[in-house]
């Protein structure tokens, strides 16, 4: 990436491909925090880089734009200007606490894609429950396979490597299981997760604070934001068509664009990119790193983006990433597939 910055070959990147644009996906928005343990630290960025990435945009000359947009030059030809569509997955409090005044501030569009069940009081977040625990505890006890097993962590590095272990693990059972193996280690180590979920989360007001601004599209990504490729394929598309219809029931407004949960490679396959567009979604958007390309090359119900790691505060190193010349095509396009 360095070589491509120093090179400016990356310049030459966007003319090649005919790239229409870019998604651009965050999760949480907070301050930095302090502590050598922060696995979700990848997940986050704070409250001045989101303010420096949209100053950047602009400078860079992307129109920023919300998700019809984007999806409208998806499939036409190629304009002067690339775009960049600024997208927010999850409930996270802190969205409306610290990035929607910057967003607002500069009124850029964005789009949040929310799991119904959240903002109802009834999401369980396990991957804030496993960091709780482990960054409490030296030893950690839980049945994994049927044998009860017992892990020491003493430092940070310890920790994480837990963390991967135990995170890896849970995300690849069905969602029932994964529910009772976290609920399980909450109760042995006293971890209210439903207290730690709501209190993470957005609730309803929030989200209808949200909604009144038109720079905000809300987007759905399921109720309880299970891997789809963990589950059968008749609760996969109950989990689409609910989380749709309550948001719609909530907000008064057509849902039109879906998230796969997780949306790596891992989480959903072909069967849910159909399923996507059978429920009604206009689009679907993965996690998948890459461009969206022009003239309808890239498939509007399994859209690349561009998940920023929160670890590095190096816009060099985005404007690289966003001229697409580190990525592979995604799935096969709408003809093709």
């Amino acid at each position: 990436m360095e070589l491509a910055w120093f090179s400016g070959s990356f310049r030459l990147k966007p003319r090649e491909t005919g790239g229409a644009g870019v998604i651009l996906r965050f999760e949480r928005v907070r301050p930095a925090r302090s502590g050598a343990f922060q696995p979700l630290k990848s997940r986050e960025i704070t409250p001045k880089f989101l303010d420096r990435t949209i100053r950047a945009l602009k400078r860079w000359r992307y129109d920023i734009v919300d998700l019809d947009e984007a999806c409208r030059r998806a499939v036409t030809l190629p304009e002067r200007r690339r775009f960049a569509c600024l997208t927010f997955d999850g409930a996270a409090k802190d969205i409306i606490t610290h990035a929607y005044p910057v967003l607002a501030k500069h009124r850029a569009p964005f789009a949040l894609y929310l799991p119904t069940a959240f903002p109802d009081g009834v999401g369980e977040a396990w991957w804030l429950a496993l960091e709780d625990i482990i960054a409490r505890e030296t030893r950690i006890s839980m049945v994994i396979e049927r044998k009860e097993r017992h892990f020491k962590v003493w430092s940070a590095s310890e920790k994480q490597e837990l963390f991967d272990f135990l995170s890896s693990w849970l995300r690849a059972m069905s969602p029932q299981d994964l529910s009772f193996a976290i609920n399980d280690l909450c109760k042995r180590y006293s971890v209210d997760l439903a207290a730690l979920s709501r209190a993470a989360s957005m609730d309803w007001d929030d989200l209808a604070r949200l909604t009144a601004d038109p720079i905000v599209t809300i987007g759905s990504a399921t109720v309880n934001y299970p891997v789809l490729a963990n589950a059968k394929d008749a609760d996969a598309q109950r989990e689409m068509a609910m989380g749709k219809a309550v948001g719609e029931a909530a907000f008064h407004r057509n849902i039109q664009h879906f998230a796969f949960p997780f949306g790596d490679r891992e989480s959903f396959d072909r069967r849910h990119v159909v399923m996507a567009e059978q429920a009604g979604f206009s689009s679907a958007v993965s996690t998948i790193p890459g461009i969206v390309e022009a003239q309808g090359r890239t498939n509007l119900h399994a859209l690349p983006r561009v998940a920023w790691d929160g670890r590095q505060r190096s816009l060099r190193m985005m404007r690289v990433l966003l001229s697409g010349m580190m990525f592979a095509p995604v799935l096969p396009t709408q003809h093709g597939r």
